[in-house]
């Protein structure tokens, strides 16, 4: 039993700061911050569609570092599989010019990923029988040689991130980059060695400012991973309500080849919740009739009533 596959993604990658770029960890306007996420895809040609759920929390300590932890949880198909990783995450950031307007963030991730799977639930060619006009017969041998169906293996991952953090500007550029599963192990249910190849990601864009109530913010992610490749180029915008003190915010999204997708925002005090969905554009399409997966996210930061601290944060 063989399978190709990429390591699970999310279409609001940006609202998951440390998913995206460890460099993020605690690097935003406030004393901590919870955030989850949950997107499910392929209801509409699968049983038992795919899921992904993530919950985070991370703070910032001082100017310079940040503290998190992460838990991601990703599942798939009739047998179960399923991916539980856990993250601790730190940061550290620097600037590299007397006014702060120019920094840099170093992020490092360590934890474990545990993936199993519930062999009983699946069927093989050699528990097909004749029996009844043909069918499979779980109670057969299957044949095949696996040999645990949980795997644990330690993980480390490493980003840099750039950012221009200045409140009065125009335009705010970012850029990072994100190396995942640097220590490669081996995630071969079978016993031979398969090791889990390395992903990075390069993500960048501007925010440009049009004036205090108005911004638009076109971006790119680029993700590399052994023989896949994915780009995605998203275009947001976000509008504040001065009356009801509100953030608007919309965005655009093409994975090439893949889906375009549409997501929707909104931020009110202390938190921010958005929904997108996915409309697939693949060659899975004659099946999908376009139907792709829907995704939420929701995000809570802590801000207690103080003065501001001299900490720079990007303008994502």
């Amino acid at each position: 039993m063989f399978a190709k596959a990429q390591d699970p993604h999310l279409t609001m990658y940006d609202a998951a700061p440390m998913f995206l770029n460890s460099g993020l960890t605690g690097l935003f306007k406030g004393d901590w911050r919870l955030h989850t996420q949950y997107r499910t895809q392929w209801r509409s040609v699968n049983y038992k569609p795919y899921t992904s759920s993530l919950f985070s929390f991370d703070r910032s300590i001082g100017k310079k570092w940040g503290f998190g932890i992460q838990l991601h949880n990703f599942r798939a198909g009739y047998g179960n599989y399923n991916v539980l990783q856990g993250l601790v995450s730190t940061s550290y950031g620097i600037a590299v010019d007397k006014n702060k307007f120019h920094n840099l963030s170093f992020g490092i991730q360590a934890g474990a990923i545990q993936k199993s799977i519930e062999l009983p639930l699946l069927t093989f060619n050699n528990q097909y029988t004749l029996t009844n006009g043909g069918s499979y017969d779980n109670t057969l041998p299957s044949g095949e040689n696996v040999g645990a169906q949980v795997k644990l293996m330690p993980t480390v991952n490493a980003s840099v991130m750039y950012y221009s953090g200045k409140q009065q500007s125009r335009y705010n550029y970012f850029a990072g980059l994100s190396l995942f599963n640097l220590l490669r192990p081996n995630e071969s249910f079978f016993g031979f060695e398969n090791r889990l190849p390395i992903r990075g990601y390069l993500h960048l864009g501007t925010r440009i400012n049009v004036n205090e109530l108005l911004y638009f913010a076109p971006k790119l992610l680029l993700m590399h991973q052994r023989k896949f490749n994915e780009q995605t180029l998203a275009f947001e915008s976000g509008y504040f309500l001065k009356s009801s003190e509100t953030f608007l915010i919309g965005s655009m999204m093409f994975r090439y080849k893949d889906a375009f997708a549409l997501s929707l925002g909104v931020k009110k005090l202390n938190f921010i919740f958005r929904i997108a969905y996915d409309i697939n554009v693949s060659k899975l399409n004659t099946a999908s009739k376009g139907r792709g997966g829907i995704e939420f996210s929701l995000t809570y930061t802590r801000i207690k009533n103080k003065p501001e601290t001299m900490k720079i944060i990007p303008r994502l």
